[in-house]
């Protein structure tokens, strides 16, 4: 039961990333990288602080400090700062694709780091996950901007630190609170984020936001700062880092069902085929026996 939570847990996480590149997208051209992730995960904070002193979670020790100090400031400031900024330069779609390489880099990083084996079925499912994603995305492929590619490139930059994270965390949580790792590690990264934010003047850029962006830059904070990464957290505690990772392939699904319904655009043959093969390849890379990790 603990893995099939886990699983459904970073599926419903990763469902929730998918509505949070909407709120990106829509806030990218009206500030920086730097300030939207400084809000982002400031607000993540702010919520998940309460949370931990709730629960009296036990915070990491000191000598796991530079561990999580270091997680923090490669999750929660170099991701987001590559991520908004491959938004920047290619598609909503494209960028998806390139976010759906996650589960492959953390299966490859998890195999040389020791922490579980690489398995053909596992290998198949990953495989025909992201083929549904490229399936169901495959009409927004082909609208590419000039230079596109270098938007692919930061988004699978993004999508590396992002996979080194849901392998190195799990021990470093093992021994403190998954909510209390989270909001120790997110809060290096706000700080550095904000930091820099400041000195660059970024934060000036929100002083002419109107309601409609102030809603969406909230909406990215408590969901896309706060219930997405407690929700990660909680399925890192519970099952591997590459059963967690494949479920990322729901976040583009996701948002292409939110544009549907939202925006009405219409719901083709392939995004209903590609969604049955992302389901498909996650049931077929979370089931067939435990995969071994090694005990931290």
């Amino acid at each position: 039961m603990g893995e099939l939570a886990g699983v459904l847990a970073a599926m419903l996480s990763s469902g929730l990333g998918g509505t949070a590149i909407g709120a990106t997208r829509y806030l990218i051209g009206l500030t920086d990288p730097l300030t939207l992730g400084a809000f982002r995960f400031g607000i993540g904070v702010v919520l998940l602080l309460p949370v931990v002193l709730l629960r009296r979670e036990r915070w990491p020790g000191a000598r796991d400090w530079p561990a999580v100090a270091a997680l923090g400031l490669l999750f929660f400031a170099l991701f987001p700062l590559l991520f908004n900024a491959s938004l920047i330069h290619t598609t909503a779609a494209r960028g998806a694709l390139a976010l759906s390489t996650l589960p492959v880099l953390t299966m490859v990083i998890a195999a040389l780091f020791g922490v579980e084996k690489l398995t053909r079925r596992k290998s198949t499912g990953v495989l025909i996950a992201m083929g549904g994603v490229a399936l169901a995305l495959v009409a927004g492929l082909a609208n590419a901007p000039p230079g596109a590619w270098h938007g692919d490139l930061l988004m699978v930059a993004a999508a590396l630190c992002m996979a080194l994270y849901s392998v190195s965390a799990r021990p470093l949580m093992a021994r403190s609170g998954p909510v209390a790792f989270t909001c120790f590690a997110m809060g290096v990264g706000a700080v550095c984020l904000g930091a820099i934010a400041a000195w660059r003047g970024g934060f000036a850029s929100v002083a002419h936001f109107g309601a409609a962006q102030w809603w969406a830059l909230l909406y990215l904070g408590v969901f896309g700062g706060a219930v997405v990464f407690i929700l990660w957290a909680y399925a890192l505690e519970r099952t591997t880092p590459t059963r967690v990772a494949i479920s990322i392939t729901v976040n583009p699904i996701m948002a292409s069902l939110v544009g549907a319904l939202l925006l009405h655009e219409p719901i083709g043959w392939n995004l209903v085929a590609g969604l049955l093969a992302v389901f498909l390849g996650i049931w077929i890379a979370t089931t067939g026996g435990r995969t071994a990790v090694a005990q931290a």
